[in-house]
């Protein structure tokens, strides 16, 4: 047992990771069933409520009983950091290890996963209000340009089209010199981590498609009204992520459903949503112990859940 006790059985847990729509959370789920688990959900958007259908938050019947820890646990006008998310998840985790349950971690935020994952402390790094009032200023590629400058890896792995991160990792590196790395850390479980991803890059492109038009017929358009209604500004829509960027720019272009404005919002959003899903699969590919999967090919789902299997026969 080392130090740490990353060896000790209530140490264990299991982790399902990869990009954006390719099955983690049915996946998560069907782990739980099979092992006594509760999921903790790493996506830094399913925190906040009111965000549903533009997260692809899971849905009651979707958990099939199985409880899920850090979804809807902040106002959607509050600022949420990754420092928050650890101390937290850490707590969830604690607390379903201590009732003899599996944790699962569930979630395609490289960053929150991270923090889980690693032992390692946090940037800490205050606001700067001064700072973040003269970046508010500039324009998301401006930002971009800007945090290249300062720190070229952590721009090769952000969201270039999120203002509220680009600030944050400007911040971090104006005081530290730049974004710490965290995949060197130590492991802070013994944790089998899963991978899921597609192989074939037109059938992935396809889902992410089909999934938008999903989400547009379950009412995500709708969702974007409702947010505004409640007091969700235009800005900070735009700064939770792709979805609810795109959602904001249709707002103020008048909120149209006519044919041709909504095959528009989903060929440009398609595009913004694969390329973000290059750069998780580029944040992820630093993990090198993550057990990958391609979740389109015939029996690979069985295999992770074997996979899932032979590491609790072992606990």
């Amino acid at each position: 047992m080392s130090e740490k006790g990353i060896d000790s059985p209530q140490q264990h847990l299991i982790a399902v990771v990869g990009q954006t729509a390719t099955g983690k959370t049915a996946l998560a789920v069907q782990i739980a069933l099979r092992h006594n688990g509760e999921v903790i959900s790493a996506d830094s958007r399913q925190v906040y409520r009111g965000l549903d259908l533009g997260t692809g938050k899971v849905t009651p019947e979707e958990t099939l009983g199985v409880p899920h820890h850090m979804i809807d646990i902040v106002d959607v006008n509050d600022s949420y950091s990754v420092m928050r998310f650890q101390r937290e998840a850490l707590a969830v985790i604690a607390d379903i290890q201590s009732r003899g349950k599996l944790p699962i971690i569930c979630g395609g935020t490289g960053q929150y996963i991270d923090a889980i994952l690693d032992d390692v402390s946090l940037p800490d790094v205050d606001p700067n209000p001064e700072l973040r009032a003269s970046l508010s200023k500039l324009s998301n590629e401006e930002l971009f340009a800007k945090l290249t400058e300062l720190d070229p890896r952590r721009a090769a792995t952000i969201e270039p089209e999120n203002p509220h991160r680009l600030i944050r990792a400007i911040e971090i590196a104006t005081a530290l010199g730049a974004v710490p790395e965290r995949s060197d850390a130590a492991p802070r479980f013994n944790a089998l981590v899963i991978g899921c991803r597609f192989a074939d890059t037109e059938n992935y492109r396809a889902r992410i498609r089909a999934r938008i038009i999903e989400r547009i017929d379950a009412g995500m358009f709708e969702e974007a009204e409702r947010l505004q209604s409640k007091g969700v500004s235009l800005d900070r829509m735009r700064a939770l992520g792709l979805e609810y960027r795109y959602l904001a720019d249709w707002l103020a272009a008048g909120a149209q459903h006519d044919t041709k404005t909504v095959e528009s919002f989903i060929e440009t959003l398609s595009l913004d949503i694969w390329a973000y899903a290059r750069r998780q699969r580029t944040w992820f590919k630093r993990r090198e112990t993550i057990e990958w999967f391609d979740v389109d090919q015939e029996g690979e789902i069985e295999r992770m859940l074997e996979c899932a299997d032979a590491y609790m026969a072992s606990v």
